[in-house]
């Protein structure tokens, strides 16, 4: 057995007592250990310790990890992706934690009794999401390295399934060796050649590449192109609004398919202000780079707008994606778009989408520094990337100019040529450059790893290209219906006022939870700055602790005009505390109107939807959405009799408003939706002080679902499977009509349609 390090109790994210299960094992840490983020591999996690993102914090255990010689698994997770808050912790344990669990057949009869390397190893670490000071962050609350097994040693561990990993571009280098004609061992020797290393100390084995050239040799690739066409088309005949286009080259292969759901165009019209055109993977059995735009919605979720298929990574073939993909959309261009670090597809957004603002993500960039410059600096690597982070979030182009200087003179990188290309491409990345233009806040921590994680649903939906189509329909589908119930989870929270401003109150009744969060945190933060007057319409805001600088913001009241050298709002559609501050000082009650973008405003989506039809299936997910909000209201007005009163008299006026409506003469496959008027009212906002007032906000149905998700669900017409609709009244068990109008009564053809099936 192991040695480990004496152990004491850990304390929950909540400052409670934690439960038996959150209870573990953490190392002891130096009193002047400072927090850091840091990713050197000679550390040891402790506790405190600070990751931007959860799969940091995977990297930096994995790394000790195999320094130590074990390898890491995935544990348990507190909270769920789309729901709530989400992951809120995770735990990572030695990859021989636990014991094996006999699982019975099919046939009724236990497995055989497969030798397991498992043992219950108790090595764990685990982190914590937190948003301190509006930061979103992981740290670590637990860790303990103390196993009940021998560790391996090095020439052992990298032989471990976790670490025999083939990275994208040995796949390719391998694919072409094969087509070459080369054996495998001559390919493994080749690959040590070019990288250096010794004699079977690849992160890899002869194994792990002859089953990557199986899975290659397993698809066809002629044959699955034709059916993937052969599927667009049925989708095509099925929805007219279902767009594709694809490119056949000189021997009649294919070289190009991109295609767009019916749903994608309409959330294009709203939301595709700002782009992300995510071009790092590949479906390596096929050879292929995969493209996939993506955008986020005024409730800040991630929302798919197409995706593309190219054989070939160069200027051409991005540029066909790009027109074709301007082409679904009626030839509307983004005013941004980011991307990652690539020069073919820079030089095509150049051509093709000119008046877009174009970008680099950032996180692309940085996961690129440990290969450029961790060996190159070595203990000083850690130094170096707080720098860059700082200049990356410089406020003003002036600063960020004489801090690089400064940190090229420090660091002797004026031959480098990574640091040289990085300054040459410096708009494209650096925010002092960038603040100008809108973002959506896509360039944010959180937003990241949102949609960083809807990315990996398509990866994990590799398969035969046919199938592909629809395996990302259904992972848009699940993340529309995810979205669409914590949307209505949202709206059913109270809002909670926290400064007491007419400002608040007033961006509360037309903002989403999302946007209308954002909005707050800089209000709660305004009243830390002083606002001095310099000339007639000119102010000067400072955080009350600087002496001198701050931001320079305009205020033309006539004109309704505000603006502020920060340029947070231009950058993503939120006022800044400094233009907060001075409205609030100049007697201003509510923000002007054009400084509330209708982007980020609760409308309701389904009066602008040119695609909406009066289907059945959406009638009954309106029933559905009505029976889950008179369950929350029943839930909720329960709890005290003040509630219930409220609730009693609300209901009351609602049903008297209802009967008040003509009733419908159609029948049920003939009704028309038509966009509320009114708008419905929430049973409270809550302030600072505990008071409760009523708001009256925008129709909370906004084309959302709640009903429990199904293996499949009809998409844009295709019905991928059948579902029953069950009717109260007593005419036939369906619902949606009552006797008058049910197709059974007087109808002998009991045909499938007629017994209720969509």
């Amino acid at each position: 057995m192991s040695e480990g390090t004496s152990v004491v109790m850990e304390s929950s994210e909540n400052g409670t007592d934690l439960s038996q299960d959150d209870i573990g094992t953490i190392e002891e840490t130096p009193d002047n250990t400072i927090l850091s983020r840091q990713t050197s591999v000679n550390l040891v996690p402790f506790i405190g310790q600070r990751f931007v993102s959860q799969e940091a914090a995977y990297e930096f255990y994995c790394s000790f990890a195999k320094q130590c010689g074990f390898s890491i698994r995935r544990h348990r997770t507190r909270g769920k992706d789309g729901v709530g808050r989400g992951v809120t912790r995770r735990d990572f344990t030695c990859h021989r934690g636990g014991y094996p669990q006999l699982k019975p057949s099919e046939d009724g009869k236990m497995q055989r009794n497969r030798k397991s390397s498992r043992c219950g190893c108790q090595a764990y670490l685990r982190i914590v999401k937190r948003a301190d000071f509006d930061l979103p962050e992981w740290r670590v609350t637990g860790f303990s390295n103390i196993h009940n097994h021998e560790l391996l040693k090095p020439q052992q561990v990298r032989l471990l399934p976790a670490y025999c990993t083939i990275s994208s571009d040995d796949k390719s280098r391998i694919c072409m060796f094969a087509k070459a004609g080369m054996s495998v061992r001559q390919m493994l020797r080749l690959l040590e050649l070019e990288k250096g290393v010794k004699l079977g100390c690849l992160p890899f084995t002869e194994i792990d590449v002859r089953n990557l050239l199986q899975s290659f040799r397993n698809v066809d690739r002629d044959s699955d192109a034709i059916d993937l066409i052969t599927m667009c088309k049925k989708l095509k005949d099925e929805n007219p609004y279902f767009k594709y286009d694809f490119k056949i080259d000189c021997h009649n292969r294919l070289e190009h398919i991109a295609w767009s759901y019916a749903s994608s165009a309409q959330l294009y019209e709203a939301f595709g202000d700002a782009v992300i055109f995510d071009t790092t993977h590949r479906l390596d059995a096929y050879g292929m780079l995969l493209g996939i735009w993506l955008g986020v919605d005024n409730h800040g979720m991630t929302c798919f707008f197409g995706c593309v298929l190219l054989q070939d990574e160069n200027m051409h073939s991005f540029s066909w994606a790009l027109k074709t993909f301007l082409g679904f959309m009626k030839g509307k261009a983004p005013q941004t778009i980011l991307t990652d670090h690539n020069m073919w597809l820079k030089d095509a957004i150049a051509i093709e989408m000119p008046e877009t603002k174009h970008a680099f993500c950032i996180w692309h960039i940085i996961a690129k520094f440990s290969d450029w410059f961790s060996i190159l600096l070595g203990s000083r690597y850690d130094d170096w990337k707080d720098e860059f982070h700082r200049l990356y979030n410089m406020e003003f182009v002036e600063d960020f100019e004489g801090g690089w200087r400064e940190m090229v003179n420090k660091y002797g990188f004026h031959a480098n040529k990574h640091i040289i290309s990085l300054y040459a491409l410096r708009s494209f990345w650096a925010l002092s450059f960038l603040r100008r233009y809108f973002f959506a806040g896509m360039m944010g921590t959180c937003q990241s790893e949102s949609i960083n994680a809807f990315i990996q649903r398509f990866m994990s939906a590799q398969s035969q290209l046919d199938n592909f189509v629809e395996q990302v329909a259904d992972i848009v589908d699940f993340n529309d219906r995810v979205g669409a119930k914590q949307k209505m989870q949202r709206k059913l929270l109270k809002v909670s006022l926290k400064t007491g401003s007419p400002i608040e109150s007033h961006a509360a009744t037309l903002l989403t939870p999302y946007a209308f969060s954002k909005l707050q945190e800089e209000l709660v933060l305004a009243p830390q700055y002083a606002s001095l007057l310099v000339d007639e319409g000119c102010f000067q805001v400072r955080h009350h602790t600087q002496i001198d600088g701050g931001c320079n913001v305009i205020w033309i009241p006539c004109q309704e005009h505000i603006s502020c050298s920060c340029h947070q709002f231009e950058f993503s559609g939120i006022l800044c505390r400094h233009v907060l501050r001075v409205l609030s000082t100049n007697n201003c009650f509510h923000i002007p109107d054009r400084y509330l973008p209708t982007r980020w405003r609760s409308v309701n989506s389904s009066c602008s939807n040119p695609f909406r039809t009066a289907t059945t299936r959406e009638h009954s997910e309106r029933i559905q959405l009505l029976e889950s909000m008179a369950s929350t209201l029943v839930t909720e007005s329960i709890e005290t009799e003040e509630r219930l009163d409220v609730a009693c008299e609300q209901m009351a006026m609602v049903l008297s408003r209802i009967k008040d409506l003509s009733r419908s003469t159609h029948s049920m496959n003939e009704i028309a939706y038509n966009c509320p008027s009114d708008s419905l009212i929430l049973p409270e906002v809550e302030d600072a002080d505990g008071i409760v007032q009523s708001f009256t906000i925008g129709n909370p149905h906004d084309s959302i679902t709640l009903g429990k998700l199904k293996e499949r669900r009809p998409r844009d017409g295709i019905d991928t499977i059948r579902r029953r609709r069950h009717c109260p009244g007593p005419c036939c068990g369906h619902f949606g009509h009552d006797g008058s109008t049910c197709s059974l009564i007087g109808d002998d053809d009991l045909h499938g349609d007629a017994l209720g099936y969509l």
